[in-house]
């Protein structure tokens, strides 16, 4: 199958779709993309390298289909529906979300045991004793450096966060540039069909009426109307995607709508781990043992969100790379379900090759035949006709009017024909989803495993970074001798007092 221009599967997508696949059953599965087979979604599930997102408006409209034939030969509805059972998305993504919670529920674990030795084995301190523990600064600045990570991981994000975006969007925007040329198409053959029509039931009948003296001028002007009334029909089966209940326009707005709360849920996850590394941070440096408490707490909530995201754009980039390996075949089906257009049409904008041929090449030849057909017979009429009836001068006129305007719509429909255009708008929607959007999704992968590792390392140490703190009463522990102590000020008040 041809790629499309610019287009080639990157080193990501081919080292993510090498990785090794297995069921439940510890069965090797294909690596091919088709999240409609339970085995695949066992196999992606299991491995937390795969998602099937929440239902929304875009995915309940473009359910996946089967492969084609590599003959892409046209079959009957029911051959391309699949599987008739209903497969359930929430069921994988609660695997998927069971599989994340288990590399949460380990690190929980290890955070549980390791703080409970160190609460009930840590030897108990003689009394009145005011030297520090010893490796204690080693403690403190272990959590500094994981929350520096993480600040480092935070950056990564937001770089991630953005190329996802901007991949999500060159998506939307071939996706309106599609649209835009399909609606030129119908806009165009409605426009030539109308035009035609009117030339019919106007000039061609007031023409007809004024040559009726002329048996052979009428037959002429009766064959022109034959010839516009055939380009008129063969026009019509030119805007094949009339009628299609498949909107790219509607597509590309409920991209656009999933990707800009997607956007947003993540920023809002940079800024709370940022904002909880800075005042730990704070915390640490101020000795303040209510704030590192309080964000120990909010270190915890966010390293749960941070195993969720994870598991998330793990099965997330894993699944497009199995799609962006050879995404024509799924296109296809799912293109052809979704619209019922036939086979012959999608392979030529799809593939747009030498192999395929443009299977409106009959009508639009048929079409151009009968325009210059119409438009030499208007010429004999003009040289016949007007010496003798002056009255057909003017229909004749608006009909030639008629006759180059249609041309050049028939031109430029032409050019929106060819597969060029929508074939690059194809190139274009996979370059944004297969290349800017699956390496922010490999960044965001790595956000969240520096977060993740972060705050598991930060949960650790700041109990006995705080249990390091001086008591509040180490503070009231002044020299009697100080002059600035509060008790000397207080005694020279009541000396000067009593002297007065």
């Amino acid at each position: 199958m041809g790629a499309p221009p610019g287009y080639r599967p990157s080193a990501w997508v081919h080292l993510l779709h090498q990785l090794p696949r297995a069921d439940f059953q510890l069965r090797p599965v294909p690596s091919g993309f088709a999240p409609q087979e339970q085995e695949y979604q066992q196999d992606q599930s299991s491995l937390a390298i795969t998602q099937r997102p929440p239902p929304t408006p875009l995915l309940h409209r473009l359910r996946p289909g089967p492969r084609l034939t590599p003959a892409l030969a046209p079959r009957p509805p029911e051959a391309l529906r699949g599987d008739p059972r209903p497969q359930s998305p929430p069921e994988a993504l609660l695997l998927v979300a069971a599989l994340a919670g288990l590399g949460l529920g380990l690190s929980l674990i290890f955070i549980a045991v390791y703080l409970i030795r160190f609460c009930c084995c840590r030897p108990p301190e003689p009394p009145g004793s005011k030297t520090p523990s010893p490796g204690g600064g080693c403690v403190t600045w272990s959590c500094i450096v994981a929350l520096l990570a993480g600040c480092i991981g935070i950056g990564i994000g937001f770089y991630g966060n953005s190329e996802t975006s901007d991949g999500v969007s060159q998506l939307s925007s071939a996706l309106l540039h599609a649209n835009h040329t399909l609606s030129a198409i119908d806009h165009l053959v409605l426009e030539m069909v109308e035009r035609l029509g009117e030339a019919v039931r106007t000039e061609l009948t007031t023409l007809e009426e004024v040559l009726e003296p002329r048996t052979e001028l009428v037959a002429a002007a009766r064959g022109a109307r034959r010839q516009a009334e055939a380009v008129a029909q063969q026009l019509q089966g030119l805007a094949f995607w009339q009628g299609v209940p498949l909107s790219p326009l509607q597509v590309a707005e409920d991209v656009s709508f999933v990707e800009e709360y997607r956007w947003l849920a993540y920023v809002l996850l940079l800024l709370l781990e940022l904002l909880v590394c800075l005042f730990t941070l704070l915390g640490l440096a101020k000795q303040s043992k209510w704030l590192v408490i309080v964000m120990t707490v909010m270190s915890l909530l966010v390293l749960v969100l941070s195993w969720g995201s994870m598991g998330l754009e793990a099965a997330t980039a894993v699944g497009l790379s199995d799609f962006c390996s050879n995404p024509d075949p799924y296109v296809l089906n799912l293109t052809q379900e979704e619209t019922g257009l036939s086979s012959d049409i999608l392979s030529y904008y799809f593939l747009c090759n030498q192999a395929v041929s443009n299977p409106f090449q009959q009508r639009l030849t048929l079409s151009q035949r009968a325009l210059a057909n119409i438009h030499s017979q208007l010429l004999g009429l003009e040289r016949e006709a007007v010496p003798q009836f002056p009255s057909a001068q003017k229909p004749l006129l608006s009909l030639e009017e008629t006759l180059n305007v249609t041309e050049g719509n028939f031109h430029q429909l032409v050019a929106l024909l060819h597969c060029r255009g929508l074939h690059k708008d194809y190139g274009a929607a996979l370059r944004g989803l297969c290349e800017d959007a699956l390496e922010g999704l490999l960044f965001l992968l790595l956000f969240s495993l520096l977060s993740a590792g972060a705050l598991a390392t930060a949960l650790c140490s700041l109990p006995r970074a705080w249990a390091l703190f001086p008591p509040s009463d180490d503070y009231d522990d002044t020299d009697d001798d100080d002059p600035f102590n509060p008790q000397q000020e207080s005694k020279r008040f009541v000396q000067w007092q009593s002297s007065i």
